[in-house]
């Protein structure tokens, strides 16, 4: 069984929240919408972007059906479905499977950190890829889990049939050569997690990006990956490097209250974010602004 491929940008979609905590799925809907109007190549939702350890099970569900339900049938719907044991992950991706995910994307297995090295990795994603009803994506974000999954590892899980790839959310363009270099599967997607190591990663030859900066500047993020594959290199670095300081802004220094912020400013409903993460405060929303301002974007 062949592999698809996976090309393009895809935004780990924000939830937005209203002021008491409850999910926004009518601001949820409103972004889709706007967003299904870009060049967008698909979607993931419950991704680390959109707040899923606060989502509950009903409401993680309840998103992928608005999706699946709500976007064009071209475009990608991938689920974040990885939980701490592997029989909750099963039984999650398979719900998200009978909804009409494409794909889901597995967060490593971390709260028994030390005890989570390469063969209690390799045997995590291959007992879920052997009793998922979709294909499963690795999601390697050590910012998060604080492991790293090694290349000799996903070279050795790259040439199961149900693992369709990796979002390697590092930003460290070596360790993507080291992936590229460890004997993966042709067919194995490799993705690159962070809008800071976009336009570098496609000069190794990647080929897709889940980055959160695509939220907010979903057709900028297609742009460097359109002008690049046209042979016009340097607008999309030149791109690139205006947006990059955009996405440290988004990501390293503010985080999701930072990234919906900027939603906001640019068209979209970030809403509230679910405590105990806490909104975003006047004065980051200053800095914001200047940076948004200076990336000519608004």
């Amino acid at each position: 069984m062949s592999k698809f491929q996976i090309k393009g940008v895809l935004p780990p979609m924000i939830t937005p929240f209203k002021e008491n905590g409850d999910v926004d799925y009518e601001a949820f809907q409103f972004n889709l919408e706007k967003w299904n109007k870009t060049s967008l190549s698909g979607f993931l939702v419950a991704g680390s972007n959109s707040e899923t350890p606060y989502l509950n099970e009903a409401e993680k569900l309840k998103l992928i059906d608005i999706t699946v339900q709500s976007v064009d049938r071209s475009k990608l719907v991938l689920a974040g479905t990885g939980l701490e044991s592997t029989r909750d992950t099963i039984y999650l991706t398979n719900k998200a499977a009978h909804l009409g995910a494409r794909a889901a994307l597995l967060l490593t297995p971390n709260y028994y950190g030390d005890a989570m090295g390469d063969e209690a990795q390799l045997q995590y994603f291959t007992d879920v890829a052997d009793n998922a009803d979709i294909p499963i994506l690795i999601y390697n974000v050590t910012k998060f889990t604080h492991i790293n999954i090694s290349p000799s590892v996903v070279s050795n899980l790259s040439t199961h049939p149900n693992i369709l790839g990796m979002k390697d959310s590092s930003g460290n363009i070596a360790q993507l050569i080291k992936f590229q270099l460890s004997g993966l599967d042709p067919e194995f997607n490799l993705l690159v997690g962070t809008a800071s190591a976009w336009n570098p990663a496609l000069q190794i030859g990647i080929k897709a990006s889940i980055m959160a900066l695509a939220n907010c500047c979903p057709q900028a993020c297609v742009d460097v990956q359109s002008l690049f594959d046209e042979g016009r290199q340097a607008e999309s670095l030149a791109l690139y490097k205006r947006l990059y300081p955009v996405n440290e802004a988004v990501t390293a220094q503010f985080g999701v209250p930072g990234l919906k912020y900027a939603c906001d400013l640019l068209g979209f409903k970030g809403g509230y974010t679910r405590k105990p993460l806490l909104n975003i405060g006047k004065e980051q929303k200053k800095i914001i602004d200047e940076i948004l301002q200076k990336a000519q974007l608004i």
